[in-house]
């Protein structure tokens, strides 16, 4: 008598179907949940700084649980400042699901750098994390020496790191305040660029994060303001500078994104309805930001340079 295969024996229709990509149903999309400023009220915190992802009521979503990769990145080596968490950690994903492997820049938060390790290798790309300090150029150039050495070469500079502090007065910004941020996100940027410009070759990429209050200004974060400012003006002069080169140097310019930074250096009151001024009525969340970095360092990007790629949800002024 003919033994009856099951449902999910080896030959079975959906056994079949199951080991064939090109049949198989694939996973159902995780359902995105976008707070809306009306809504952070209710997940609004106050956090010592640096915060730590892991300790937010809201956590960023920065795994690109939906992001279809296309093999744009592959087997390129990137190295990211500030990946520990948000924006670069959602980039470093990004980078690993499109082939890359990475070199994670962080500064204090271990356990944030470690679980964007554990998120880009499940991708079966290499992480390699660096605990260092941007403001220092001898380390930006260990950063540059390593990557080089245990990943095998440097494609992709990200220049993310950055520092902010909340004032409601000008006058009481301390001088301590205003060094750190200009150390951090102008000196940091151009010691990273000095030390990896003598690795990239062409069809390499410099891609710079600026931020939207770096045009329309912001009361609250005067030196932030201009400090960000100043990597749009890097970004272009970086890009006449090394375009005979064949090495494009672009910039995201991100509007209100759901960070650490955040909770751990504005004002609460601007935390209870932060992206109230988008036209999305919104904050952004990291992984949304990612597939901008993607465009500018793959192919798709190449006659792209010098360019303020605005993901603001709709921030066109400095109207409140």
């Amino acid at each position: 008598m003919p033994i009856k295969k099951s449902a999910d024996s080896p030959s079975s229709p959906k056994a079949k179907s199951a080991r064939n990509p090109a049949t198989a149903k694939p996973a159902p999309a995780k359902t995105e949940r976008r707070p809306t400023a009306k809504e952070m009220k209710t997940v609004a915190q106050k956090l010592p700084y640096p915060a730590s992802q892991a300790d937010m009521k809201l956590q960023p979503d920065s795994d690109l649980a939906n992001y279809k990769a296309a093999g744009k990145l592959k087997d390129k080596v990137a190295l990211i400042t500030g990946a520990d968490s948000g924006i670069g950690r959602a980039v470093a994903i990004a980078f690993a699901k499109e082939g890359a492997h990475v070199a994670v820049v962080f500064n204090e938060n271990v356990a944030d750098a470690e679980k964007t390790k554990q998120l880009v290798e499940q991708e079966k790309r290499k992480c390699l994390l660096l605990q260092l300090d941007v403001r220092d150029p001898e380390q930006c150039k260990q950063a540059v020496r390593r990557t080089l050495a245990e990943l095998g070469g440097l494609n992709i500079l990200v220049n993310n790191a950055a520092f902010q502090t909340s004032q409601e007065k000008f006058e009481d910004i301390p001088e301590e305040q205003i060094r750190r941020t200009f150390d951090t996100n102008i000196l940091g940027y151009i010691w990273m660029a000095q030390a990896a410009i003598p690795h990239l070759k062409q069809d390499d990429c410099i891609i710079n994060t600026g931020s939207i209050v770096g045009i329309t200004g912001i009361p609250i974060l005067v030196d932030y303001s201009a400090s960000k400012a100043g990597i749009h003006a890097l970004t272009k002069s970086l890009a006449l500078y090394l375009g005979e080169r064949g090495i494009r140097v672009n910039c995201v310019v991100p509007g209100p994104v759901w960070t650490p930074n955040i909770p751990a250096t504005m004002p609460l009151a601007e935390i209870e309805k932060f992206g109230h001024e988008v036209a999305l009525k919104r904050p952004g969340q990291p992984e949304e930001l990612a597939p901008a970095y993607v465009l500018l360092a793959s192919q798709d990007g190449s006659f792209m340079t010098g360019s303020l790629v605005h993901v603001t949800g709709g921030k066109l002024s400095n109207d409140e």
